[in-house]
């Protein structure tokens, strides 16, 4: 099987930026999330379609980062 409807984009979330890429393979759709530097994968979500995976994929993420400790 081949990706297709391939998408990416940024967004912000708090005050971390980060890359949602979504894609369909068969008849699910796949999300994952990355923080924009250093690029690391913070979440990923799966769905029926690409709405429900990229809301899974950055409701997580946000709880993720909402953890993430901030040395000032």
């Amino acid at each position: 099987m081949k990706p297709e409807e391939y998408s990416r984009r940024q967004q912000q979330v708090g005050r971390w930026a980060i890359n949602i890429v979504s894609y369909r393979l068969g008849d699910r759709y796949y999300c994952t999330v990355d923080n924009v530097e250093p690029g690391a994968r913070i979440a990923r979500g799966e769905g029926a379609t690409r709405e429900e995976a990229e809301r899974s994929a950055i409701e997580k993420a946000t709880a993720r980062l909402a953890k993430t400790r901030v040395v000032s």
